[in-house]
């Protein structure tokens, strides 16, 4: 304490908002200010510490300090503890709560470190009244808050509670909720307390729970965030002065009354799911909002300009999905296309901000940010991104206006601006669809491999599927900085649409890493959404969102035209079979029987699923369930087709011992020629880069590379992809 009526006082909040926060709290009657790293420091009378409580937007907690005590080991922590008389703050018959933070050589655990300050409290309240207070973890009478920094502690009483952030409108939030205190701060640093003053209009876009909207209304309304709270730390702290509180309390009520009679500025939220919009309006209730605040159920992509005519130009304020995954990469990257194409259309001399952790998804909106403000959403970095969006003829035209009837003018407002990057990959694709037009006309190819790492900035594989694309990135090397391997992938994103004609819905996204066995198998998500195909006939399913791999490998798309040609009157086997779609080919060429070996169940069903989309039936194309290579050495049934694609390397738990195709394929090879008839053939494939066939091999049997007539002109710039080998007696 500095003097009977003032005392030392911090107040917390999340990184970046520092400086704001000073602000703020000099408003509010704070003094001797003083930033620190996620905190300020100030002095203030008791009244200043209430007002900051209920009036502050920015700060977590305010903390006001009862000592500073040098701490060596955990015995001084205890003796130094006793030093503070915790009956002036704590009642006998209540309850409390230790928060420790921070450690030294000598305490380097906060659980241990908040077990000897509890310790060194109840072991004085033992000894002065023969009973103590206890511990609770939700809701104390009395929250300490112990610091340990350079063997000296700082204690202070919690007057904030819980989170100065939870104002308590906010039970039902969105997947990724925005803190109320960083919505606040985005709304500071956008200039909406000028804009609001000035009858401006606010608009979110994206509104999900409404918090930027809802924070927004309470400044407008002059409405004091504490307000809305039940319970604050310091009501059950004995040095609370009720006095003070109670007038503070009165003086807010009556402020609010007045902001509510007043003319508002329009305050708009835009979303498209409704169980989040109606989570949002509960939202917007619970803070007295109703009527103030309003939402619609409209997405992004449907936004035009009529929808905002009416208001008068204000801000344009939104926090967009970013760092995790939304649904996958392609998603976000057209979100912020969409999301710049909007703001030029619909918001045209509006201010506008957006808050993202990529600053190359912030590029994608291709728009030029005059000003940007780190600030941090919990441990991630992020950037407050501010734009004067200027005036554009197209914004204003009578035919843009009327777009939401004008289906040809609608399309035209979600025309994407291409990066010189992306253009440039743009290019590729069309010359590359361009050499490959005659060949898939000519064979009615329909699922085929357009691009594969052709630039090796641009590293990865494009597959088509009828009218959906499936992207695999190509992990970067170390050497790359993620930013700009972030960038390139997100140009390509960009382009497919465009160039593809596409949705975008339609393009997934997928890193592809070096994998070992079957760990490419593995599934990434449960949607189990599969799509049919044709190939030669042959129709398939696949999946484009589970699974690394789609259970269609292309490239393999002439070799099992082979097997389908050849396949008539004949008994096919087909090992490490997959998803099975070599054995409907060989059903489709009129094979008398079929097996099909795996050792996934999975793969197996999926298989089921494809002969009987085929007409096919288990009585004549069996599957079975077991490791290839141990299911040969006890077979004796002859086949006189045999198709074998192992992976390189398999470990699975339900193998007897690893699998590796350089060291085994000989033995394995060896036994299925054993139950190949004298006239049949084997082909055998695989995708090892480095593969060299046994030799002794060579000497058994007739062995014919034919990697060359395995390989279609869409893979022909990769030939590398696979190799393969026809086998005779």
């Amino acid at each position: 304490m500095i003097s009977p009526t003032q005392f030392q006082l911090t107040a917390t909040c999340p990184k970046g908002l520092e400086q704001l926060l000073a602000e703020e709290l000099s408003q509010l009657g704070a003094s001797d200010i003083k930033q620190t790293v996620a905190a300020v420091n100030f002095t203030g009378t008791m009244e200043t510490a209430y007002r900051a409580c209920l009036w502050s937007r920015l700060a977590n907690r305010v903390l006001l300090k009862l000592a500073e005590l040098p701490v060596k080991s955990k015995e001084e922590l205890y003796q130094q503890l006793q030093t503070i008389d915790w009956a002036d703050h704590i009642d006998v018959d209540s309850d409390f709560l230790i928060d420790f933070t921070g450690a030294s050589e000598a305490i380097r655990n906060t659980r241990f470190g908040a077990l000897t300050v509890k310790d060194a409290i109840v072991d004085q309240f033992r000894n002065k009244f023969g009973r103590r207070p206890n511990v609770a973890k939700e809701q104390p009478g009395v929250r300490v808050s112990v610091r340990l920094k350079y063997d000296q502690v700082t204690v202070a009483i919690d007057l904030a509670g819980i989170s100065l952030h939870e104002r308590g409108y906010r039970r039902e939030a969105g997947m990724a909720p925005l803190k109320e205190n960083l919505a606040a701060a985005m709304l500071v640093r956008a200039g909406w307390p000028s804009l609001k003053a000035q009858s401006g209009s606010l608009v979110d876009p994206m509104c999900g729970a409404g918090t930027l909207l809802i924070e927004a209304g309470l400044m407008a309304a002059d409405i004091a965030p504490g307000l809305l709270r039940n319970y604050f730390g310091f009501q059950g702290w004995l040095g609370h002065i009720p006095a003070i509180w109670n007038k503070l309390v009165a003086e807010a009520k009556q402020r609010r009354e007045q902001g509510m009679s007043q003319q508002f500025p329009v305050i708009c939220g835009f979303e498209p799911g409704y169980k989040v919009l109606t989570k949002a309006q509960a939202n917007i209730e619970r803070a007295g909002l109703a009527g103030v605040v309003k939402i619609k159920q409209v997405d992004l992509a449907q936004l035009t300009p009529s929808a905002i005519e009416h208001m008068p130009t204000g801000l344009m304020i939104t926090n967009p999905p970013y760092g995790e995954r939304l649904g996958n990469e392609a998603s976000l990257v057209y979100l912020y296309q969409h999301l710049g194409e909007k703001m030029r259309q619909c918001f045209s001399g509006w201010q506008a901000a957006f808050l993202t952790s990529s600053a190359d998804l912030a590029r994608r909106t291709q728009l030029r940010s005059h000003k940007h403000y780190k600030l941090y959403n919990g441990a991630l970095e992020c950037a407050l991104y501010l734009f004067a969006i200027p005036e554009e003829n197209f914004a204003t035209d009578a035919s843009i206006k009327r777009a939401s009837v004008d289906k040809s003018v609608q399309q035209a407002t979600t025309h994407i601006r291409l990066s010189k990057g992306a253009e440039m990959f743009a290019n590729r694709l069309r010359k590359n669809l361009k050499q490959l037009k005659k060949w898939r006309n000519q064979h009615n190819i329909h699922c085929y491999r357009l691009y594969d790492a052709d630039m090796p900035e641009y590293a990865v594989a494009i597959d088509c599927y009828n009218e959906w694309v499936h992207v695999q990135e190509y992990a970067p090397p170390k050497s790359i900085d993620p930013e700009k391997a972030a960038a390139r992938l997100n140009d390509i994103i960009s382009a497919l649409p465009v160039v593809l004609d596409v949705p975008e819905k339609q393009v997934i996204v997928k890193r592809r890493e070096q994998q070992q066995g079957k760990k490419q198998y593995q599934k990434r998500d449960s949607r189990g959404e599969f799509m049919q195909v044709e190939e030669h006939g042959c129709q398939l399913l696949v999946n484009l969102q589970d699974y690394l791999d789609t259970g269609l490998f292309l490239d393999h798309r002439p070799i099992r035209h082979i097997i389908q040609q050849q396949a008539k009157g004949k008994r096919f086997l087909n090992l490490f079979c997959y998803t099975a779609s070599a054995s409907v080919h060989a059903a489709k060429g009129g094979a008398v029987k079929t097996t099909s070996v795996d050792l996934s169940k999975n793969y197996l069903n999926w298989a089921d699923k494809n002969f009987r989309l085929n007409g096919f039936s288990q009585q004549r194309h069996q599957l079975v369930e077991a490791d290839s290579l141990a299911w040969l050495k006890e077979q004796t049934q002859r086949y006189d087709l045999i198709f074998i694609d192992p992976p390189t390397f398999s470990n699975s738990k339900k193998l007897n011992q690893d699998f590796d195709v350089q060291r085994d394929h000989g033995e394995l090879i060896m036994q299925a020629m054993r139950l190949l008839t004298r006239e049949g053939v084997l082909y055998f494939s695989n995708n090892f880069r480095k593969f060299k066939i046994d030799e002794s091999l060579l000497d058994k049997f007739k062995v014919k590379e034919i990697t060359p007539i395995t390989i279609d002109p869409d893979f022909q710039r990769n030939a590398k992809i696979h190799r393969c080998w026809e086998i005779r007696y």
